[in-house]
């Protein structure tokens, strides 16, 4: 799981004990939620703005593309940079599992969102980042 630490304002991870049957079952779905519910360390904030609701998840090869609720884009802060974080909580973490090397985010469906004020596009798939700041 990756947070933005309230000290350094860089993503990190933070270690979680998940039960393995619930892994096994819907790994994508567990993940996500964890992410949305946040951090358990207090040094640590959720990259998922309040209201963001997840619509579906597909796995698509070597891809997962998460459909999310336009909040996802309208309620986060107009900052490149928390923007950046959000997408990058979300891709570092799912790209910790094996069979999965990028992820695509779409809002309510649509495959070539933005945010808003010339924000961080959504148009293509991204790789994990080894520093997101």
């Amino acid at each position: 799981m990756y947070f933005t630490s309230k000290d350094t304002n860089t993503l990190v991870p933070e270690a979680r004990n998940i039960d393995v049957k619930e892994l096994t079952k819907e790994p994508y779905q567990v993940l996500i939620n964890l992410l949305m519910e946040g951090p358990k360390n207090e040094k640590l904030e959720k990259n998922i703005p309040e209201g963001t609701k997840i619509n579906k998840i597909e796995k698509k090869g070597n891809t997962i593309c998460i459909d999310v609720s336009k909040e996802f884009i309208e309620n986060q802060k107009n900052d490149v940079k928390v923007q950046s974080q959000a997408i990058y909580s979300i891709v570092n973490t799912m790209t910790q599992l094996n069979e999965i090397e990028a992820v695509k985010i779409i809002v309510d469906g649509e495959e070539n969102s933005s945010f808003p004020n010339n924000g961080i596009s959504l148009k293509d798939a991204f790789v994990p980042k080894e520093e997101t700041t």
